[in-house]
Parts: C-alpha cells; sequence; structure tokens
C-alpha cells in the first residue's frame, strides 16, 4: 500500500489553533505532562528509561467516496481501501508531528479510532493518540525514517521489549476493503438442510485478510524490521453493508538492539483487591 502523505517534522499546519496552544505549553514547562497510561504503565516506561512528555493526537474527517461494486463478484474494493488508509495515516502523521514539536523519541500506546456521527452520513473521523515520550539519557530511538517510533504496546509489553533487547520502530498497518458475492438463488436452494463448507464465501473472506496482512508486512519492511509483534486483525463493516467488510491489521514493528535477548523471569503475583471489586477487600482470588 502507498500512500502521499508527507512527513514535515517542524509543521504544525493540521493542528488547531488551540493545539499548538497547549504544545508551546507544555514545552514552556518541561517538568509537566498529560498521559493515557496507567499508573502501572507510566511507572514501567519510566523504569524502561523514558520520560512521557504530553499526551499527543493527530485526527483527520474524511469523506468516505462511492465505488460501484459487483452484486454477484468478489472484488477488493479499491477506492474506499485507499480511503480508509489515507485517512488513517493522516491522522498518525499528524500525532507523530505534535510528539516532534514537543522534542519526544517515540509515542507509546497509540490507539486508532474510527468515529461517526449522524451529521455527516457520508464522513468519519480518524484519531490517532498516544503519550510521547523522550529516552531520559539522550539514546536516540527514532525510525529509520526519521520519525519519532510509534507503539501501540502497553507499558508493560513496551518495557518487556526494551528489558529483552529489543526496541520498536513503528506501528505499522495493512487494510483491504472487500465486497464479499452473494449467492445466487440456485445455490440458495441446493444447500437448504445441508451441512457444507461455501466455497465463494470461504475464498473472499481469506483473500481479504490475505491482503491486509501482506500489506502491513511490506510496511514493517520499509522500516528495516525484524519482525512484528502483537498484530490484531480487525473485521468492520463501518456501515456498508452485510456483504462489504474492511479487514485491518496492525501491530509494532521491531528491531534488535543488542545480540543476547535475556527474557526477566515471571513472577507470581496475588492481588489483594476484593474480587467483586468492592474497596478494602483481603480475600485471595
Amino acid at each position: 500500500m502507498t500512500d502521499d502523505t508527507t512527513y514535515d517534522a517542524a509543521s504544525t499546519a493540521g493542528v488547531p489553533e488551540h493545539g499548538r496552544e497547549r504544545i508551546a505549553r507544555m514545552r514552556e514547562q518541561p517538568r509537566f505532562f498529560t498521559s493515557d497510561l496507567t499508573v502501572n504503565e507510566f511507572l514501567l516506561v519510566k523504569e524502561a528509561g523514558f520520560d512521557p512528555l504530553g499526551l499527543v493526537v493527530g485526527s483527520s474527517i474524511y469523506h468516505i467516496g462511492f465505488q460501484s461494486r459487483t452484486w454477484n463478484k468478489n472484488q477488493e474494493l479499491d477506492v474506499l481501501t485507499q480511503a480508509m488508509y489515507h485517512a488513517r495515516e493522516l491522522a498518525m502523521t499528524r500525532m507523530e508531528e505534535e510528539a516532534d514539536q514537543l522534542g519526544a523519541d517515540g509515542v507509546v500506546g497509540v490507539r486508532l479510532e474510527v468515529g461517526r456521527y449522524e451529521w455527516g452520513t457520508d464522513l468519519a473521523e480518524f484519531i490517532a493518540i498516544g503519550t510521547a515520550v523522550k529516552h531520559s539519557e539522550g539514546l536516540l530511538h527514532r525510525a529509520p525514517n526519521g520519525r519519532p517510533f510509534t507503539s501501540d504496546l502497553s507499558g508493560q509489553d513496551f518495557w518487556t521489549l526494551l528489558t529483552a533487547g529489543y526496541r520498536p520502530l513503528g506501528l505499522v498497518m495493512g487494510n483491504c476493503v472487500y465486497h464479499v458475492a452473494h449467492q445466487g438463488l440456485a445455490n440458495w436452494f441446493k444447500q437448504i438442510g445441508r451441512n457444507q463448507e461455501m466455497p465463494n464465501f470461504t475464498q473472499a473472506l481469506y483473500d481479504a485478510r490475505e491482503l491486509a496482512m501482506e500489506r502491513m508486512q511490506t510496511e514493517a519492511e520499509r522500516l528495516e524490521a525484524e519482525g512484528i509483534v502483537a498484530v490484531q486483525l480487525h473485521e468492520r463493516s463501518h456501515g456498508w453493508g452485510s456483504h462489504v467488510i474492511e479487514f485491518f491489521a496492525i501491530g509494532t514493528a521491531v528491531l534488535p538492539i543488542r545480540e543476547d535477548h535475556q527474557i526477566p523471569p515471571p513472577s507470581l503475583v496475588l492481588t489483594l483487591n476484593d474480587p467483586l471489586g468492592r474497596e478494602g477487600g483481603n480475600r485471595l482470588p
């Protein structure tokens, strides 16, 4: 999947006025930060050698175009595929540019969300949000393309990854919007009362998943990554109807930072919290 989104580390063109004011205030108060990390995540990110700088956000409200489709044909809907990818990339780029304005090395705990609103049936808002971080000792952890690294790993997984001798390069993704052919009336009659595989449907969904996975892998290869961890594969219709579905693959591309990869042994943790959620509980689960 190719994209024409350009990246400018000094740009705030896509950031609203109040967003620029917020970033400027945070630069003037280097000891103050905001974060969507939990307490445990915050402490583990600190232990990994990174200081949180602030919450960074990228957003794009995008008009999703119309594409014709053949009723009885399995096919990728290229217009919709490109629209969904480009809108996410715009949001990611603006989030990274905000992180650059704060002097960050990367963004952890990234979330990508898609929202729709009643006032625009053909519109969707794409949001990227995460916590910008900087290495406390000034070690360079940016991606090979010069951008801040991005990762959707939790604070715990981020700490574990670094401790084991790997580092995140970037959040990589691939998608495919696919039309699954309707079955003809004759085939519908043939299957009544029978257990049987539906090869047409099976192949359609299989192809669409493979396209999304392949494109995610291509992004990781461009980052010179060794592999991708924490891969997730989402399937959503986004209101296009029952026979149109988007397959979205996303994960964190990683690279080793040393030859030995010693993984800390797991430790047993017994919580003293009440299993029913009441405060003051002291029963073991």
